[in-house]
């Protein structure tokens, strides 16, 4: 459910007021944890480092980014792989290098 209408966007104030001291295109990574704060017009062009539970991603706010959250951009869980007897076979299958057919017309 998003937030109403009336009261409009959260953004955290702290992080518009560390961007107001940065001029536009400065390569300084500006550190959140405000995963919940929206990204705003005024942060365009700014890289921000979003927490993702472990270590901060670095995060380029571009045009298309506006009124998304930041923690769309930060993953919390690392895809892996789906494992199993199936994936192994496949793997393996793809890894090894494929013989030459026998020539037919030699004999």
């Amino acid at each position: 459910m998003s937030r109403s209408s009336h009261k409009g966007p959260y953004v955290e104030a702290s992080l518009l007021k560390k961007i107001a001291g940065l001029k536009p295109g400065d390569k300084t990574v500006v550190k959140t944890w405000a995963r919940s704060s929206s990204i705003a017009p005024e942060m365009v062009g700014f890289v921000f480092g979003v927490h993702n539970g472990k270590d901060f991603v670095e995060v380029r706010v571009t045009e298309e980014m506006v009124g998304h959250k930041f923690g769309e951009f930060a993953m919390t869980r690392k895809f892996v792989r789906h494992g199993g007897k199936m994936q192994k076979e496949l793997e393996k299958g793809a890894g090894a290098p494929v013989a030459p057919a026998p020539d037919k017309t030699a004999k």
